[in-house]
């Protein structure tokens, strides 16, 4: 699962920024700016008008990132350096009013007709995204804000230990002061969390056990306890600071006063904020009905589902639709991986075999650090080989480096799914793929290649750094973020991956396969929970039927849906959507169809919504033939 860090802790709130998720609907027919202002108006050229669009496009973008400081560091940028985003509902407000305020400036300002095709893409796509925005505010009580998938509780800490880079005092003292700023920022998700309960919007009971557990954990220990292990936060903070007096950036007593301030911010600033977060929640958590029910149980939950779907997918399939492309899809892929069955000789039913490979020892690494560091190093050695086939499939290549790494202990979830957090556009911080491994058991062999390829080449990583490398495109752009087209892309990854020489051993194909009835599953089970009443439990048994996932994924998966509701439909539409466009363009070209010049119209433009990225395909294919 590829997301921003700003997406991961802003998931289930509007971001200021281009990290958010995808328009509630996307209409390719963007009308003509009503004037064109000043003497601009009599600029046809497109290419020039194109120019001056991207830089009105970079100007506001520029604008709109100092909303989040978060991001900003996220992105490399040390501005803004000691502060953390205004999480409110009234910040969220004034930002959607800003961009109110942009498109009506860009409507009057730029002639759309005289724009580029890849010109008014981004103008379109600007528009989008403030609809997008504007759809979600009468929504916006309806998100679960604290649960155990990616909350803010975790990830807000995790910001400061993995991307907050320190090089000196100055950063170092901005770190001690953004702790401050996470407090307060709780403190706001908080009172959202509260509005919400009033209108009886109360996550899911075991929603509630992960955030207090995650919180519970950062609290536990020094400097809040004379004894015990350092807190996450308090080691990291102890070896920045050493690692500043090591390298000589300060002398020992500006060490000492460094360690007084950062112990001072946490005692009196974070730890009260996580004590109210935490009492809040056991004292809410009562309120919690005994069984976890789907989006349609909320107050306007029907309405509230069906604009999930529209923004995820950023199509206007319904849920009934969504739930017969699911069976249809699990009916075709059951079949493949009954054939890989027969083709390794084993004798018994399709559901004995699944058993089979859920449960044998010969497909998992040992439970232990020896295990852990295995399939790690193994992960390594898969994505070292993809990665080496790539210019046969792809003209743009990503300059960023990839690495794999275990995710930190304090978030580290058994069961959860692996993950990929990007690098900087500049490359001075490379990608990283993040693996859970506190439970080998929930890690199959079968199935580790195919998320390698996924997270990372041609995967995640791929789709992502090439999005950032782009030039010629308005940044905005290129830091875009469609959970439809990159989920989409990365399951596309997974298949493109066996036509690219993976997957040699039958089990590690019938993992690949494992993994798209997985992605075929989600379709049935998130539409089943969220749209036709479907028990917890209900999901969870058609999982297990249907797919060689262990148990303990498979539990912690369907609360994944629960909590994020629609999200997890992106992965196998957007993959529909992508085999769709190649057949139909290998069809229209015949011996002209070039796969390396696909898969560059795909991610050359960045993220975009289906019927942008159908659009750009079709015309890539007028082009092909028309010589170009």
């Amino acid at each position: 699962m590829r997301m921003t860090l700003l997406s991961l802790l802003l998931l289930t709130l509007l971001s200021g920024c281009q990290r958010a998720e995808e328009p509630t609907t996307v209409n390719t027919d963007t009308p003509q700016a009503e004037t064109a202002g000043g003497e601009d108006a009599a600029v046809t050229d497109p290419a020039a008008e194109t120019e001056r669009l991207n830089q009105w496009l970079d100007e506001r973008f520029t604008e709109e990132l100092r909303f989040s400081p978060i991001e900003l560091t996220f992105l490399g940028r040390k501005v803004l350096y000691d502060q953390i985003d205004d999480m409110s509902e009234a910040a969220e407000r004034e930002q959607v009013a800003w961009k109110e305020k942009t498109v009506a400036e860009m409507k009057k300002n730029f002639d759309y007709e005289a724009l580029s095709p890849e010109g008014k893409t981004s103008y379109d796509l600007w528009v989008y995204q403030y609809e997008r925005d504007k759809a979600q505010l009468p929504f916006n009580r309806r998100d679960y804000i604290f649960h155990q998938m990616h909350g803010p509780q975790a990830d807000l800490p995790n910001f400061l230990i993995n991307f907050h880079k320190v090089d000196n005092s100055d950063d170092m003292r901005a770190y001690i002061t953004r702790i401050g700023g996470i407090s307060r920022a709780i403190d706001q998700l908080l009172e959202r969390a509260k509005l919400a309960a009033q209108e009886g919007v109360h996550p899911p009971r075991f929603a509630y056990e992960g955030a207090i557990d995650e919180a519970t954990k950062l609290i536990a220990g020094a400097p809040f306890v004379e004894a015990g292990d350092d807190t996450p936060l308090w080691a990291d903070l102890k070896a920045e600071i050493d690692t500043l007096l090591e390298a000589k950036n300060i002398d020992e007593k500006a060490a000492q006063t460094l360690r007084a301030d950062a112990r001072k911010a946490l005692q009196e600033s974070f730890l009260p904020s996580y004590k109210t977060l935490i009492a809040w929640l056991e004292k809410d958590m009562q309120k919690a009905s005994e069984e976890a029910r789907g989006a349609s149980s909320l107050p306007n939950g029907e309405a509230y589902y069906k604009h999930r779907l529209s923004r995820t997918l950023t199509t206007e399939l319904s849920a009934d639709e969504i739930h017969q492309i699911g069976l249809s899809e699990v009916a075709r892929i059951r079949a493949e991986m009954e054939t890989i069955m027969k083709k390794v000789g084993f004798e018994g039913s399709p559901q004995a075999f699944f058993k089979f490979v859920r449960t044998d020892k010969r497909f998992f690494y040992p439970n232990t650090d020896a295990g852990r560091q295995g399939y790690l190093d193994d992960s390594r050695a898969m994505l070292d080989a993809m990665k080496a086939k790539l210019p046969d499939y792809f003209g743009i290549l990503p300059k960023a480096d990839l690495v794999v790494k275990r995710v930190e202990a304090f978030r580290e979830q058994p069961g959860a799914a692996q993950h990929y957090y990007p690098g900087t556009p500049d490359g001075s911080r490379p990608g990283v793929y993040y693996a859970h491994l506190a439970d080998m058991t929930a890690y199959s062999k079968t199935d580790m290649e195919a998320i390698a390829y996924h997270e990372g080449i041609p995967g995640h990583h791929m789709q992502i750094s090439i999005a950032q490398e782009r030039t010629g495109i308005p940044e905005f752009r290129t830091l875009s973020h469609y959970t439809v087209y990159a989920e989409g892309w990365a399951l596309y990854a997974e298949k493109l991956a066996k036509e690219m020489g993976g997957y040699s051993d039958p089990y590690s194909d019938f993992g690949r396969l494992t993994t798209e009835i997985w992605r075929a599953i989600r379709l049935v089970v998130d539409t089943g929970l969220h749209a036709k009443g479907w028990s917890e439990q209900q999901a969870v048994d058609f999982f297990l039927k249907n797919s060689t996932i262990p148990e303990t994924a498979v539990r912690s998966e369907v609360r994944r849906y629960l909590v994020w509701p629609g999200q997890a439909t992106a992965y196998k539409i957007g993959m529909l959507k992508l085999l769709e466009l190649r057949t139909a363009a290998r069809e229209q070209l015949g011996d002209k169809f070039d796969i390396r010049g696909f898969h560059d119209t795909v991610l050359g433009g960045g993220a975009l919504p289906m019927p942008v990225l159908e659009s750009r395909v079709q015309r890539w294919v007028r082009e092909v033939k028309q010589g170009y």
